[in-house]
């Protein structure tokens, strides 16, 4: 069996409208080309573009999938939310929460986005493939039950993940977060919950700007299965590699998943417009091959990845490819051109060092 890659040209064609990055047209704020918007299809689609270009497309077992039923998303947005979405879509577009604008047909676009990682997540769980990629969008992590987020209207790892508890009965779940924004949405969503243990790997303070402090652990029955590893700006690729060892495999382990899911932001790299991060694709492939080994070991190999943020259209094609060639056990000839510049601006020894402590500190308080 070969790693599966879910796609549809179709989630190519949400548009949020005419933006200065993130901001609306407005006094000062002079139009730019295709649209504007820090979340265009672009560096989605030339991620696409690159698995073809590259001939990895022939290794991978390109799926597609229906778009989520009113039942699925009734399983985690009430039907108010799901009405209002679904009434502005019809009319041409809105807004449907803080930064969470859409076009007509938005509604239909974002329900076939999280169909995408519904039929992912069943397929994994079923073995009917190795692992998968989700090459989505709009994306999902952002988004709370009742609101759209930060570019998320809905919430389609938490969809996908209840639609298989409901198909096959209670499981463990795990959500490995490494967007390079706080996954304030799957947190809110699952932090009373024992069943799902989430992890957020974020920038510190960087969006949303109030939540995601390492001492937000969960709540009541969910105490203890919500673990958030806030990181300075200008960390790099030992960061990541440092979080993962100290802290988030131990977690996993620890709670013992029947199914990981990794919610793959790409906009830690080192030249996203909306992050001050100094990751690089080397960096997603030494995660990505991580969790794999950690799924094999405890999980049947049961690992999937849906594509969350990452806004550099230049770079998250290579950070993607690098993820999806860690899941199919290949490597493309595709050689990272950005890979030499953004290792020689790592940060120096002691801002490696003094991370790490933190790290450190935030592990011995959770471990011991």
């Amino acid at each position: 069996m070969m790693t599966a890659l879910y796609h549809d040209e179709r989630c190519f064609w949400h548009s949020a409208g005419e933006h200065v990055l993130i901001l609306p047209l407005g006094p000062w704020l002079q139009p730019v080309a295709s649209g504007g918007h820090a979340e265009s299809p672009e560096s989605k689609r030339r991620l696409k573009n690159l698995i073809e270009a590259s001939g990895l497309i022939d290794q991978l077992d390109q799926r597609r999938a229906a778009p989520a039923s009113r039942d699925d998303l009734l399983r985690i947005h009430p039907a108010a939310y799901i009405d209002r979405f679904k009434a502005l879509s019809d009319a041409g577009g809105g807004e449907i929460g803080h930064e969470a604008r859409f076009s007509a047909g938005g509604y239909e676009i974002a329900a076939l986005s999280a169909g995408l990682a519904m039929q992912a997540v069943q397929d994994v769980w079923a073995r009917k493939v190795p692992n998968a990629y989700v090459l989505s969008r709009p994306p999902g992590h952002h988004c709370l039950p009742d609101a759209g987020m930060g570019f998320c209207l809905l919430a389609n790892i938490p969809i996908a993940l209840e639609a298989l508890r409901a198909s096959h009965g209670p499981l463990r779940a795990a959500v490995v977060d490494w967007d390079v924004h706080h996954g304030n949405g799957t947190e809110a969503i699952y932090l009373d919950r024992a069943d799902t243990l989430t992890i957020s790997l974020h920038q510190e303070a960087c969006f949303p700007t109030d939540t995601g402090t390492a001492d937000e652990r969960g709540r009541g029955a969910g105490l203890g299965t919500n673990l958030n590893i806030p990181l300075l700006p200008g960390s790099g690729h030992q960061a990541y590699l440092d979080a993962m060892d100290l802290l988030v495999l131990p977690a996993l382990r620890a709670f013992a998943p029947e199914i990981i899911i990794i919610a793959c932001g790409l906009d830690a790299n080192a030249m996203d417009p909306l992050a001050r991060m100094q990751a690089h694709s080397d960096t997603f492939r030494a995660m990505t091959l991580r969790l794999k080994v950690l799924a094999d070991e405890m999980c049947q190999g049961r690992l999937l990845a849906v594509h969350e943020g990452g806004y550099s259209e230049a770079v998250v094609p290579f950070c993607g490819l690098a993820v999806i060639e860690a899941l199919a056990g290949q490597r493309s000839p595709v050689i990272d051109p950005f890979l030499p510049l953004i290792e020689a601006q790592q940060p120096a020894a002691d801002f490696v060092a003094f991370q790490r402590d933190r790290l450190e500190r935030q592990a011995k308080a959770i471990f011991t």
